[in-house]
């Protein structure tokens, strides 16, 4: 489903109300204590993996065992208070049901979630703690490399570097899944198809420096790899941690299709509240998209037609504008029915003028990306660089790197021209990291193919140009499936979650020993199996329980937002937070 929501506190909330009637139905009873046995189990389950986690991380063991016993404690308690057998011998008076010891029954409800939501968020601790290690080790094998000069002593640091590379690819892949946030999982996703790919230009780069020691192309070859490598595995771990060095703001400057979004939304919303926002307000946002047009208007590439209509579109928006603005003020001092009627009109035409000037962007920055895309697909520059770098022919490998170069500018324009009209943040970021890739691959090519110019008979220098030359080729095969995607959100044909990352290939990880531990960030309170039972009879009560059934399920949307903070989400930010919600939680 749409996430684990936490349905006990329903059941609860339910059965601490339940009106004292002469007439339970069976079904009902054992409903009732068919989940509270149930709750029991999965708590059980549940802490058994919290215990095995707790005993592998001695710092966080104390916590983890104290977070456990509670939970324990708590789903026994409740299973003995939904224990209704006895319900059918009055004569047992003795025995403390749910139905005797409500204050019982909340007591262990609160101490449930409390202690379970502490097992969650330790869990977390140690998973995010398992990534930064794996990470720190790949960081120190990676500093070993970049300084060894012998290729036996190469050989065997390398592969203990693609270990290493391959169990942070394992955590970090099972932490991208766990992300619900549709950004963040595609940033992760980013950055781990760099880290793939990186790791075999690593390979080839370092043996080429290993082999030609005083070619300073060579060198700075490799250590652009490097580079790019620790920027990567930089940026996994702000997603993981969620920091941001220095405050940096999380997204590059707005898109036209984001601003054209919420300008139309500020102008639609005047017909609820004419008094939200100022017309300087609304001003301000259109001449911020306008402003962003001139990506489009200045770029070399955008035809004179696509230029005329934007530029037209431009002023017309502005025009359309003023007169909203005109009638808008007018209808603030009096409301007659026909400045309503002028306000409508002027919120229809200046809406459909941005959907106009949103489709004209579109149709640039796409029909520009389809027609470089059919045009760099025979790879021709590629396919001279390595000839000519094969023959040692220093002279023409310089003039198809100048080409090369050329067709990175209009590649990299391309990207940037596509952010504007992708439609969801995920593409954006897409378009983001496939324009860093397109800047960064182009010098590397440049560099492998002089290093083979200076060097024409060497095998490793020619096997090195040859990975960074795929690594273009398969940048520029993953842009036609990205504008695929964007002309598909374009035209509505496809949700807003769609796997935007099927392009972005994931390392395919090995099983390792975590995996336990990767478990409960994941189990999230089995206990969703567990109430479809007494759902159904829920349903099935009086009117007169309808209010505590959703004062029950506030309360179950409060345990769901406990739960999304211990995956870094929702609206609960600090621990403190969290726990001050644990201990306001009333029944």
């Amino acid at each position: 489903g749409s996430g684990i929501k936490i349905k006990i506190p329903l059941f609860i909330t339910t059965l601490i109300n339940h009106k004292d009637r002469p007439k339970r139905s069976d079904k009902t009873l054992q409903a009732i204590q068919r989940v509270g046995q149930a709750v029991n189990l999965a708590v059980g389950r549940f802490v058994t993996v919290g215990e095995a986690i707790a005993n592998e991380n001695r710092e966080l063991k104390e916590e983890m065992s104290v977070a456990c016993i509670e939970a324990r404690r708590a789903g026994e308690t409740i299973a003995q208070l939904t224990d209704v057998a006895s319900l059918d011998h009055p004569e047992s008076d003795s025995h403390i049901t749910i139905f005797t010891d409500k204050t019982g029954v909340v007591k262990a409800a609160r101490l449930l979630l409390s202690s379970v939501t502490k097992v969650l968020v330790l869990a977390d601790r140690i998973v995010i703690k398992q990534i930064i290690t794996s990470r720190n080790k790949v960081l120190a094998t990676m500093d070993q490399l970049e300084k060894v000069s012998s290729f036996q002593e190469f050989v065997q640091i390398f592969s203990q570097f693609g270990n290493e590379m391959v169990e942070f690819a394992h955590l970090t892949g099972d932490r991208q899944n766990d992300l619900k946030d549709e950004k963040k999982k595609a940033r992760m996703a980013a950055s781990r198809a760099v880290l793939e790919k990186c790791t075999m230009m690593l390979l080839t780069a370092s043996k080429t420096c290993l082999r030609h020691p005083d070619c300073e192309s060579a060198r700075i070859n490799k250590d652009g790899v490097f580079h790019r490598m620790r920027l990567a595995l930089e940026q996994v771990i702000e997603i993981v941690t969620d920091s941001r060095p220095n405050g940096e703001n999380e997204m590059a400057p707005i898109s036209i299709y984001s601003g054209i979004k919420e300008f139309k939304n500020k102008v639609e919303g005047l017909r609820e509240n004419l008094y939200f926002l100022s017309k300087e307000n609304l001003s301000t946002m259109l001449e911020v998209i306008l402003e962003h047009t001139e990506d489009f208007t200045d770029s070399a590439y955008t035809s004179h037609e696509h230029r005329e209509h934007i530029l037209e579109l431009s002023k017309q928006a502005k025009m359309e504008l003023e007169q909203l603005v005109s009638v808008w003020m007018q209808a603030q001092n009096q409301k007659t029915k026909d400045l309503m009627e002028d306000l409508e009109v002027a919120i229809l035409k200046t809406c459909q003028c941005m959907n106009d000037l949103k489709r004209e962007v579109h149709s640039a920055a796409t029909s520009l990306a389809a027609d470089l895309l059919k045009y760099h697909t025979d790879h021709m520059v590629l396919k001279a660089l390595k000839i000519t770098g094969v023959e040692g022919n220093l002279e023409a490998v310089a003039e198809y790197t100048c080409k090369l170069s050329e067709q990175k500018e209009q590649l990299v324009e391309m990207c940037r021209l596509l952010r504007h009209v992708s439609g969801t943040e995920p593409l954006e970021i897409t378009c983001i990291h496939a324009e860093d890739t397109f800047q960064v691959t182009g010098p590397q090519i440049i560099s492998a193919a002089e290093t083979l110019a200076l060097h024409p008979s060497s095998k490793i220098a020619k096997e090195n140009l040859e990975v960074f030359c795929e690594a273009w080729e398969s940048q520029l095969s993953d842009m036609s499936l990205l504008l695929r995607e964007i002309n598909d959100v374009f035209e509505g044909r496809r949700g807003k979650n769609a796997k935007h990352n099927a392009n972005l290939k994931a390392l395919k990880p090995v099983k390792l020993d975590t995996e336990e531990q990767a478990k409960i960030a994941k189990l999230g309170l089995e206990l969703h199996l567990l109430t479809s039972d007494v759902d159904s009879e829920t349903e099935k009560w009086e009117d007169q329980e309808n209010e505590i059934v959703q004062h029950g399920q506030g309360m179950s949307s409060m345990a769901y937002s406990m739960y999304l903070f211990t995956r870094g989400e929702g609206l609960l930010k600090t621990t403190q937070d969290l726990f001050h919600q644990a201990e306001v939680m009333y029944f």
